[in-house]
């Protein structure tokens, strides 16, 4: 079994994550987002600009499908993630 991170393109969760950030994106304020953007064209680190915008768009899709979802997830089963995630983090 491979271990995929957050960030890796292939994975579908990502990619539902992505598409929720960018529809939450639309829809609470587009005009805001393109006057930001127009100021942000002269700057010269665009690829980590690019990076920086995926990871607010999963951030984002996450907020928009934790408020639009009918079920929470069992805290105890996050509780559970997160150490899982800390252990293997600390093991590296």
């Amino acid at each position: 079994m491979t271990s995929r991170t957050p960030s890796d393109p292939g994975d579908p969760n990502s990619a539902v994550l992505i598409a929720a950030g960018v529809t939450d994106l639309v829809f609470s304020g587009i005009a805001t987002a393109l006057g930001s953007a127009r100021s942000l064209l002269g700057r010269g680190d665009k690829s980590a600009l690019a990076e920086d915008g995926i990871t607010e768009l999963k951030a984002r899709g996450r907020l928009a499908l934790g408020r639009y979802s009918t079920a929470s997830p069992a805290y105890l089963e996050v509780l559970a993630q997160h150490v899982e995630t800390r252990r293997v983090h600390r093991d590296q």
